[in-house]
């Protein structure tokens, strides 16, 4: 192996770059229209575009991917996680190229995937699980019949799916025939195949994990386990390593499920094998997900063992650096930073990023796929980094996980901002968050709207922009107004308290901050320029 062709954008492409950079392989990077100047494509040795800002042109386009690998002279292909790193259709076609496949064969890809037959193999090793049907059920009325059988509340799920789709939970018998054609249909659009199964649904469960390796020689190892439960819309979003609060006995008896189905599957690479725990106590198979977990970081802090390497490794033939489950050393926690607006509901919010300042210090590490200047791309996932924190004990961890999430500044353009650019600067700058702010009235109107009758936003010369409301101007450190320009870096707070506020009208072009007082909206004259307040609020 002498170039690895990476098959995915964003973090995940940096950090495998990062890893063939380590392993001394050459790494080769493709990209969207969209990713012409993201990160992954400057870490990599060599870069080729895919045409396309669509998934479906770009990195899901199995015919690009393999015409750069062949044009790039890359002999291995690693697909990192999401897009086609689960596709036993795609990890054919690069070993039919004459191409090394980083990841578990085909043939385990397409019986683990499927959910029903990795049920039966779970239930053929003796792994824990909760009553379900051993194979798709046809009709509504087999769903039914199940749940007369083994009782509510019972879950509908998506034989291919993942991520959190294509599940419905039934609480009522008169609900279940609306929920199985909407899981179908839900199948169908998001995976192409509407096979769903049906088996009991733990309420308020645990969701643990362990991380497996296999390698060619008929090893298989259990790293240790995760804990994914805090998650939203069944997206996870903070993981740590190892899961807490198990017995040992518990511990074990995940660590042995995990390895007997790996093994039995004679899978090989770096996968993860899911499990819920209800509040009993009772351990349930959930799936296997035969790709690298987007929470691998956790278990690499806490085993010293770096999987994306041991990828490379195990697809070049060698043996597995570990033999036995190490020793966990001290606790991780991974938190997600995703492009999102907390006032709309946590829609994905895409856009520049003007301000990027990562934490840095004690037991904190960053895997990003954004710097200072990206831009997030509104075509593909909202996920801009993870931070992950380590410490000796889960009580240092979390210490140091609130230390630098404190830290963590992310500044961006909001939507309502920058749809006004082209006539007025108008940016406001958010801290804190990966999210945007969102100021309720903010939008502007046409240049003949008629403005309000009374207050200090009357412009009978130039277009008028609603004040925002007062619940959401201060949720910004400087100016959420929409009426300040770009070097204007004064507060809302002091603008409310000034009877008659300054109005920022300095044109785009102007390179330095408005001094300038406007009287009734006009613009003042290049000679009359007044002193700048000497108030604290303005020397920001």
């Amino acid at each position: 192996m002498k170039k690895v062709l990476i098959a995915n954008r964003g973090e995940i492409a940096v950090r495998i770059a990062r890893a063939c950079a380590d392993h001394g392989v050459q790494s080769v990077a493709v990209y969207a229209d969209a990713d012409l100047d993201a990160l992954h494509v400057r870490m990599a040795d060599d870069a080729y575009g895919l045409e396309g800002d669509r998934p479906a042109d770009t990195y899901l386009n199995i015919a690009k991917l393999l015409a750069v690998a062949a044009r790039s002279g890359a002999d291995a292909v690693h697909p990192g996680y999401g897009f086609l790193s689960e596709s036993a259709a795609f990890a054919q076609a690069v070993i039919d190229a004459g191409l090394t496949w980083v990841g578990p064969s085909p043939a385990a890809i397409a019986r683990l995937g499927d959910k029903v037959q990795a049920r039966k193999l779970a239930m053929k090793v003796g792994a824990p699980l909760v009553a379900g049907t051993a194979d798709p059920v046809q009709s509504a009325a087999e769903v039914l019949a199940f749940a007369e059988q083994h009782g509510l509340p019972v879950a509908i799920k998506a034989a291919f799916g993942g991520g959190g789709r294509g599940i419905k939970v039934a609480w009522r018998m008169d609900e279940v025939e609306g929920l199985y054609e909407s899981a179908v249909r839900e199948a169908v659009t998001a995976f192409g195949r509407g096979e769903c199964y049906v088996e009991q649904f733990l309420d308020r469960p645990r969701h643990v994990e362990a991380q497996v390796l296999g390698d060619t020689h008929g090893n298989v190892v259990v790293l240790g386990t995760r804990d994914c439960s805090l998650q939203r819309r069944n997206q996870k979003l903070v993981e740590e390593a190892p899961a807490p609060f198990l017995t040992d006995a518990q511990r074990e008896r995940i660590h042995q499920s995990a390895r007997d189905i790996c093994a039995e599957a004679g899978y090989t690479g770096a996968g993860t094998v899911e499990f819920m725990l209800s509040a009993s106590g009772a351990i349930s198979f959930l799936e296997v997900n035969t790709r690298l977990q987007v929470e691998h970081p956790v278990t690499e802090e806490t085993t010293g063992i770096d999987l994306v390497v041991e990828q490379l490794r195990i697809a070049e033939g060698l043996p597995l650096s570990v033999t036995e489950t190490p020793a966990p050393r001290g606790h991780a926690f991974e938190f997600r930073i995703n492009a999102e607006d907390v006032g709309r509901g946590f829609l994905p919010t895409p856009g520049p990023v003007k301000v990027f300042d990562v934490p840095s210090g004690p037991g904190v590490r960053i895997d990003t796929g954004v710097v200072a200047g990206s831009t997030v791309p509104g075509t593909f996932d909202s996920l801009m980094a993870k931070l992950i924190v380590t410490g000796a004990t889960r009580e240092q961890a979390v210490v140091r996980a609130r230390r630098a999430l404190k830290e963590f500044r992310i500044e961006a353009w909001p939507r309502c901002c920058r749809s006004t650019a082209p006539r007025w600067r108008t940016p406001t700058s958010c801290r804190a968050t990966a999210s945007r702010c969102t100021r309720a009235g903010s939008r502007p109107t046409s240049p003949t709207a008629r403005p309000p009758p009374r207050g200090p936003w009357r412009s009978p010369t130039a277009r008028w922009f609603a004040p925002p409301s007062r619940s959401t101007a201060g949720a910004c450190r400087w100016a959420c107004r929409p009426n300040c320009c770009a070097g204007c870096r004064r507060p809302a707070r002091a603008l409310r308290r000034r009877p008659r506020p300054w109005r920022c009208r300095t044109r785009p072009p102007w390179p330095r901050p408005c001094r300038a007082r406007c009287r009734a909206g006009r613009w003042p004259t290049a000679t009359r320029w007044p002193r700048a307040p000497s108030s604290p609020s303005w020397k920001q």
